[in-house]
């Protein structure tokens, strides 16, 4: 059964208000009130709770066991009212209350990073949910709306594409793989490589199957993200496409090696921004638009 509260909001945050300035003048000034009026809803509050919060020292207001407990309580409570408020405003303005955002697995986390930070420092009150797809399943995410913002490697027609990041995806092993055991040490064809296990990217679509890098290789493993592709790789189980920014570590600790395709096969892919509806997109749809543009890794992109 709900029970209104018996102490307002004006009441707590003249006590926060007295425990940070140190004494009710501080406080009233900081409040712009008087400080007899600061004095009275303290005074109230302490009638008001089983336990008093604050009791005077001369003339200082200081903090009882209780008021200890209760002051961090009351801060809380105060942050999130005014959080609820700008939400209220937020909304009367058109401002999303939340935004979502799709990114292809082939994009390396890290480069997101600056991004939600500056995102979070602009729009705090903002959510952010982050989906993470892989092939078909990006460009899903885009036709059927179920994202603002997508990243990914494919623009389909109808929809403009804004480029913001490169991925090269080269064919690696664990370096002690038959692969780099051969006899005659030349480079490695594409019917070679079919005889060899293949780990390979599940597509999240639901409309499209596709597998990432397949080969046709005779045995073939599926995962659903890179990051598990590279923990298979790394135990010596198959050889796979992956992107060079997802194991730089691995390359230069020699945890995984390059295999040395014939002609140097490997493929280059450019990723993506697209925005699902372009004419009713927010202004934080727009704005993290606009970051993630300007934080791409390299304004050689759009050259």
């Amino acid at each position: 059964m709900y029970r209104s509260p018996r102490i307002t909001l004006d009441q707590w945050a003249a006590f926060q208000a007295v425990v940070e300035e140190g004494s009710f003048a501080g406080a009233a000034e900081r409040l712009n009130k008087s400080q007899s009026s600061i004095s009275y809803a303290v005074a109230k509050l302490n009638e008001q709770l089983p336990a008093p919060v604050l009791q005077l020292q001369g003339r200082k207001a200081v903090l009882t066991d209780e008021g200890h407990v209760m002051y961090r309580r009351a801060t809380l409570l105060l942050k999130q009212a005014g959080e609820t408020e700008d939400v209220a405003n937020m909304i009367a303005s058109g401002l999303e209350s939340e935004v979502t955002l799709a990114v292809d697995g082939l994009m390396e986390p890290t480069m997101l990073v600056p991004v939600l930070e500056q995102f979070s420092r602009d729009f705090p009150s903002t959510r952010l949910r982050i989906l993470e797809t892989q092939l078909s399943g990006t460009v899903e995410m885009l036709l059927e709306k179920k994202a603002d913002l997508v990243i990914g490697g494919q623009v389909p027609v109808g929809y403009l594409g804004t480029p913001v990041d490169s991925c090269r995806m080269i064919p690696v092993a664990h370096p002690e793989h038959p692969l780099f055991n051969r006899e005659n040490g030349d480079a490695i064809n594409d019917y070679e490589l079919r005889s060899w296990r293949q780990i390979v990217l599940r597509d999240t679509g639901i409309r499209r199957n596709q597998d990432a890098g397949w080969l046709g290789s005779e045995q073939r493993w599926t995962v659903s993200h890179f990051s598990t592709a590279v923990k298979v790789l790394k135990a010596g189980l198959g050889f796979a496409f992956l992107p060079q920014s997802w194991i730089e570590e691995e390359l230069n600790h020699g945890l995984l090696k390059m295999l040395p395709l014939a002609w140097g096969a490997e493929r280059h892919l450019t990723l993506y921004l697209m925005v699902a509806a372009t004419d009713a997109a927010g202004p934080a749809t727009r704005a993290l638009a606009d970051i993630i543009v300007a934080n791409c890794p390299s304004q050689s992109l759009t050259d």
